[in-house]
């Protein structure tokens, strides 16, 4: 008997899948907060250089004298609004000097560059960046950093994805579990920057590994007319982290003490070990058909209905020709095609991570700006939960992604023309661009899932991901451009850019078909002819596919990738 007749035997979604479900989402949550702890940990607050020969020196003014030796050492600049401010990297040489003015600025010095500095501590006690004093032309090191982590996330994709398909799902998922905490805990104590960074690789790769193995594990017992919801589902608790994250953040101040009390619940995972079964999927794939027969019968008690014995046989192994992408490529037309899909998950990877790691650089409270943030990603999902199946994948994806990428590019103007006053505009439309972003990162795995013909999607799918990797790495370096260009224009160069992907991409790709309510391609062939027929309707005398959020193309061939949040 097939695996998913089976599991409509037990139930698409009973009590022991959603026990089992909802226990793998929970990774979600602690994958969620270290993915965007940075914007917390590596924040860069104003900061000035130290005043020589004063011990007890402070970014907040402590009286009229020590107002005076400030206009005495720290020059004045114009920052992005005009305004005059203390220079960040320079103060006077003291033994050029001409003579003070009336405020005490001394006349015709000479600058020098400093090596010692003060940092406003009225938003953050202190980050791993004033700690380690990573300015004044180390500011790429924040990028770096970050670079760094989206890299672990592309190595833990690749290695233990492969390592979850030869050693298990369950294997896979402990051994990131280790990773995740071990690495957790390295980076609360890391004493220099380069154990730093190498922790937050090991972080990111351990992060793709939980959220992979454990969303795997949690889908492959899903019956087929629920996959739809239930990858969407997972995106919540994701959300559940970046609250629990924002709500840390504004009680913990100090880089270190947050970075522990991140790692700290992760303990919690090692209980996998005692509550998470192996994939029965991946056990019928190895022949270990006794195993997965215990499994099934268990989750047959809980959910209190019967099944035969021995029920699984050789017969329940669904596995599926498969070939690689490169077929696709061969083709102009689908060469075309896989270029848009391919472009798109490049783009949205790097817009989603941009925007969510620009939210320190943009004015107002940050603790506000990431929890307003983090709802607009909430009720992106609570959209297309409820409206990808009603509206079809491509009018939705490109509409969100249009919809980001004008609201990014849109702060162009409330940045060079609008009052300073005005900076919550550019807060809001910063946010409208990660609602659309979030929105169509949920869309584009669903839908090129279904664009890919069944005989290269693992393939293809894999591609894509690696392409999303390319765009996640590249994102904190355009976050950061303005650190790098002068004014008002290098603060919304940033949006600029991820708002122009964005629209571009939205529009390429209404030349990709329409998948819902088709009959999906099987092969190469199928994808050539794909889209230039009339919708046709799933057979509605199939009791196992009426629900509209299934397809039996992507959902049968026995394979399940997470969704792609890295």
């Amino acid at each position: 008997m097939k695996f998913d007749d089976i599991t409509l035997m037990l139930g698409e979604f009973g009590k022991y899948q959603k026990i089992l479900y909802y226990l793998v989402c929970l990774t979600g949550i602690f994958t969620g907060m270290q993915m965007l702890s940075s914007v917390f940990t590596l924040a860069i607050p104003d900061h000035r250089c130290n005043i020589q020969n004063l011990e007890n020196d402070t970014f907040e003014v402590q009286g009229q004298w020590h107002q005076l030796m400030i206009n005495q050492s720290i020059p004045l600049v114009k920052d992005d609004s005009d305004n005059l401010v203390y220079a960040t990297c320079d103060l006077y040489s003291n033994n050029q000097n001409t003579g003070y003015d009336s405020n005490g600025i001394p006349i015709n010095a000479s600058k020098q560059e400093c090596d010692e500095w003060v940092y406003d501590k009225s938003t953050f006690k202190n980050t791993f960046i004033t700690v380690s004093n990573l300015i004044c032309g180390q500011e790429l090191a924040r990028a770096n950093a970050n670079m760094i982590l989206m890299g672990g996330v592309l190595i833990g994709a690749i290695g233990l994805g492969v390592f979850s398909d030869i050693f298990g799902r369950k294997k896979a998922l402990m051994v990131s579990a280790f990773l995740h905490v071990g690495a957790a805990f390295g980076s609360a104590f890391a004493p220099n920057y380069a154990l730093f960074v190498t922790f937050r690789f090991l972080q990111g790769m351990s992060n793709m590994g939980l959220f992979m193995s454990s969303f795997v594990i949690g889908m492959e017992l899903v019956g087929p007319s629920k996959r739809v919801e239930a990858g969407i589902i997972i995106e919540f608790f994701w959300c559940i982290g970046l609250y629990v994250l924002c709500f840390l953040a504004y009680f913990i101040r100090s880089w270190n003490m947050l970075q522990l009390a991140l790692a700290c619940p992760s303990i919690l995972l090692f209980a996998y070990f005692w509550l998470i079964p192996e994939s029965p999927r991946w056990l019928i794939s190895k022949g270990r058909y006794d195993e997965a027969e215990k499994i099934i019968q268990k989750c047959a008690k809980v959910n209190k209905v019967s099944i035969p014995a021995k029920v699984i046989d050789q017969d329940s192994d669904e596995k599926t020709e498969s070939a690689s992408v490169i077929k696709m490529l061969t083709v102009p037309k689908l060469f075309f095609r896989t270029m848009i899909i391919y472009f798109n998950w490049c783009v949205v990877s790097m817009v989603y991570y941009g925007l969510g790691l620009n939210v320190g650089n943009l004015d107002g409270d940050i603790y506000v700006n990431f929890a307003i943030n983090s709802s607009m990603e909430l009720g992106a999902y609570l959209l297309c939960l409820f409206t990808l199946n009603k509206v079809g994948r491509k009018v939705l994806h490109a509409s969100t992604m249009i919809l980001g990428g004008v609201a990014c590019l849109c702060t162009i103007f409330t940045v060079l023309y609008a009052d300073e006053s005005l900076y919550w505009i550019t807060v809001v439309l910063s946010n409208v661009g990660k609602f659309g972003i979030s929105a169509a990162f949920a869309i584009i795995y669903v839908w090129s899932a279904e664009l890919f013909p069944t005989l290269v999607r693992n393939s293809g799918m894999g591609s894509s991901s690696m392409m999303a990797r390319v765009g996640s790495m590249v994102s904190p370096y355009v976050a950061d451009l303005g650190n790098f260009v002068d004014g008002p224009f290098g603060k919304a160069l940033p949006l600029i850019i991820f708002g122009g992907l964005s629209v571009l991409a939205g529009l390429l790709s209404l030349f990709l078909p329409e998948t819902k309510g088709r009959v999906l391609p099987e092969t190469v062939d199928d994808a050539i002819n794909f889209g230039d027929d009339e919708p046709i309707k799933k057979p509605s005398s199939n009791k196992y596919y009426m629900n509209a959020g299934y397809d039996p193309d992507v959902s049968n061939s026995g394979e399940f990738k997470s969704k792609d949040k890295f």
